[in-house]
């Protein structure tokens, strides 16, 4: 771990290092007439250029989430605006390149491209303007970060809507950690017409536009595609959701928990009852054998796995596959424990800061599945930053960025019972049908229950951003897609002096969502190609891709494509002719508990 001392030199080194590339034209000097030839020296440039600015705002922003200060919040921000003042010139300068787009050879066309869709936080090119939006993009984060209530970070009170059972304290926690937003609110307002205003300039209509058009299709296509996701998963989630309520009305009663209305958010063992995985205890439908020995919280702290054991483990998972090891810096640079002398973001995430295999995850890792699970999800994005970090700065990226997400998530499907009793976790695991669906419920808990939580905080945005949704309304859109897609509903009584949507920190870290979403669709039609290269047969939910050597080839190769290829060829690299988003192998994999769920609901009034 390093010391107190190492963030702030680094700090100081980062801010005294800011080069002029930010102030200097992107492009070589522009003939008459562009060409072919031109266009290919303009990307190599910004090649150049961008990794060198995105390594320095990327490693300011690795020092500003581990060690949170007035100073490093300053300097991310500064690095921030230095890396979108050359990107929106850049984006400019390539717009000349439009019209012979068919002569250009497909590298370059493909470069062109992404970066015209690299910006999550377009700047406006008016200075002034770009920094305010740089200040409020590290002032938000810093916020989130430092949120507390009664003294409690947001680990603790996360633990309260883990394990209380009273109705009062679970109020009690969601609320406080809620209000920490409040102050968000007219800083978000503003971050939302300064990004706007940079998403015109380079040619979008506004921010939720250019984050649709990231996915080798037409912004509205996108959309289109996403409901379509939706709607193949959708009768699934409504199952699970009529199960669930009955099950929380057996403990809280129908007066709290009614018939036919969403179910109270803070019931559902999660700030922003996103997975439902802590609720566990509540719904379990028969205590098996099984389940006692999938026990895995017990079985860590009870075989001594701390933190880095917990990552050694993760590891060990993708080498069995064939891939390398871990760099050494990885275990050098990594946060894995939460500091006691500072403040930090213990939001879980991967980086390669430098772009050159500067493999890290930053976690506050606990003893828990929940975080083994987080951690093999955390190194597939490290084990994707491995296998292109040579391409260049613009193809180092998921094919589109659902796959990102989706690559240890799909890893993580392996993590079967039968696994934890190779690697010494479980004991012997019964395969009565009870004890499948124990299994089964347990995951749909974690994976489905996610969906439409997924789904809808871009949707949220994308309504804010277009101007469907006026900032005297940020908390009742909110509320009401919490409503109609999740069938969640708050536990105390919101108004437009909340902002609840800031209380999750993509919100103010402005991080696209809708990435995750698309990763719990693509992990599972990943896990059925890779258990179909490995030669499995029988029901995919039984598959295990653990030491074969098969499915990690057919997962290297498509690795190693990066954002090179658009995602539907990288798709199909993988599975073998599939080249759309398909929902249906969630369906197979749960087939059972569907089954399951429909027998449990029968009679009951479901929906909301």
């Amino acid at each position: 771990m390093r010391t107190s001392k190492v963030p702030t030199l680094l700090t100081l080194l980062v801010f005294l290092a800011a080069p002029a590339l930010a102030a200097a034209a992107a492009a070589p000097k522009p003939s008459a007439a562009p060409t072919p030839e031109e266009a290919k020296a303009f990307t190599a440039k910004v090649n150049k250029d961008l990794k060198e600015l995105w390594s320095r705002q990327q490693t300011a922003e690795w020092i500003k989430n581990t060690y949170i200060t007035d100073d490093t919040e300053r300097n991310a921000a500064s690095a921030n605006d230095d890396m979108m003042a050359y990107t929106t010139r850049a984006i400019l300068d390539s717009r000349r390149f439009d019209a012979i787009k068919a002569k250009l050879d497909p590298e370059t066309a493909r470069f062109l491209y992404l970066l015209r869709v690299s910006q999550a936080l377009p700047a406006p090119t008016d200075p002034a303007k770009r920094q305010e939006l740089a200040g409020l993009a590290a002032k938000l984060e810093g916020l989130y970060g430092k949120g507390k209530y009664k003294g409690k970070d947001l680990q603790a009170l996360e633990e309260t809507l883990k394990k209380s059972r009273s109705w009062d304290e679970l109020v009690d926690a969601w609320a406080g950690w809620h209000a920490i937003s409040v102050p968000m609110r007219p800083m978000y307002e503003r971050l939302v017409s300064l990004s706007n205003e940079g998403a015109r300039e380079v040619g979008f209509q506004d921010t939720g536009d250019l984050w649709r058009a990231g996915y080798d299709m037409s912004s509205a296509d996108f959309e289109k595609e996403s409901d379509r996701l939706w709607q193949q998963v959708k009768p699934l989630y409504d199952q699970l959701h009529c199960y669930v309520r009955a099950r929380l009305q057996a403990t809280y009663g129908k007066d709290k928990v009614p018939d036919g209305a969403p179910i109270p958010a803070h019931l559902l063992g999660n700030m922003w009852a996103q997975e439902w995985g802590n609720i566990w205890p509540l719904v379990e439908p028969a205590k098996t054998k099984a389940q006692v020995s999938l026990d895995i919280d017990k079985a860590l702290v009870d075989q001594k796995y701390d933190p880095v054991k917990m990552v050694k483990l993760g590891e060990a998972f993708f080498v069995s596959l064939g891939l390398d090891p871990l760099p050494q810096t990885f275990w050098e640079r990594s946060m894995f424990t939460k500091p006691r002398d500072r403040e930090v973001v213990c939001h879980a995430s991967a980086w390669d800061p430098t772009y050159s295999n500067d493999l890290r995850i930053k976690m506050c890792i606990r003893q828990t599945e929940e975080d083994l699970v987080t951690i093999h999800h955390e190194l597939g994005h490290d084990y994707y930053y491995h296998s292109y970090f040579k391409l260049p700065v613009l193809f180092q990226q998921g094919a589109n960025d659902g796959f990102h997400e989706a690559i240890g998530d799909a890893i993580a499907l392996s993590i079967t019972p039968g696994y934890y009793q190779q690697v010494g976790l479980a004991s012997a695991v019964p395969d009565d049908e009870q004890a499948l669906i124990n299994v089964q419920l347990k995951d749909a808990l974690e994976r489905i229950a996610f969906l439409p939580f997924g789904k809808l905080v871009d949707q949220w945005r994308w309504q804010v951003f277009s101007g469907r949704t006026t900032a005297k309304d940020y908390n009742a859109a909110w509320w009401k897609l919490r409503r109609d897609l999740q069938g969640v509903a708050a536990p105390v009584s919101r108004s437009e002096a909340d902002f609840d949507p800031g209380a999750k920190y993509h919100i103010p870290a402005n991080v696209p969502y809708t990435r995750y979403f698309l990763a719990r669709i693509l992990q599972f039609q990943f896990h059925r190609a890779l258990c179909k290269a490995a030669g499995h047969t029988g029901p995919l939910h039984t598959c295990s891709i653990y030491g074969n050597k098969e499915a990690g080839k057919k997962l290297q190769a498509m690795l190693a494509l990066g954002a090179s290829k658009p995602w539907p060829q990288a798709l199909e690299s993988l599975t073998g002719g599939e080249k759309q988003m398909d929902a249906t192998a969630i369906l197979d994999y749960f087939a059972p508990l569907s089954k399951w769920l429909s027998e449990q609901n029968k009679g009951k009034r479901c929906g909301w």
